[in-house]
């Protein structure tokens, strides 16, 4: 039996400070064409890919990235995100978000469109 080399290749390295975690909740979430999240924050941090088609991802304050199938994110914990949607009007968007929990949070919160 020949051994063969494991690649790992790094793709994200998400700092979330000094932050317990008790849980962590896997949701698989698909986005119809054209559409996006809004504005919101996650009290736990959140660390994802996308499975299937392209995201639009923007933390408030800094640029719009762009996000094809396989890139990976990180939504830190308290932070607003002004966007995170389906870039394509014509094909869904589907990624898997992680969120590591400390006791019972919240996934997410809402806010409103400055």
């Amino acid at each position: 039996m020949t051994l063969q080399t494991i690649v790992r290749k790094p793709r994200l390295k998400a700092i979330i400070g000094n932050r317990n975690v008790t849980a962590v909740d896997v949701r698989e979430i698909r986005l119809e064409p054209g559409q996006q999240a809004g504005r919101h924050l996650h009290p736990c941090t959140v660390v994802g890919y996308i499975a299937e088609g392209t995201a639009l991802y923007q933390l408030e304050g800094e640029a719009v990235q762009t996000l094809p199938a396989g890139s990976v994110f990180h939504e830190p914990a308290g932070e607003v995100m002004a966007n995170f949607g389906n870039a394509s009007e014509s094909e869904p968007m589907t990624f898997i978000a992680f969120h590591l929990l400390d006791g019972e949070q919240e996934l997410f919160k809402m806010l409103d469109n400055n």
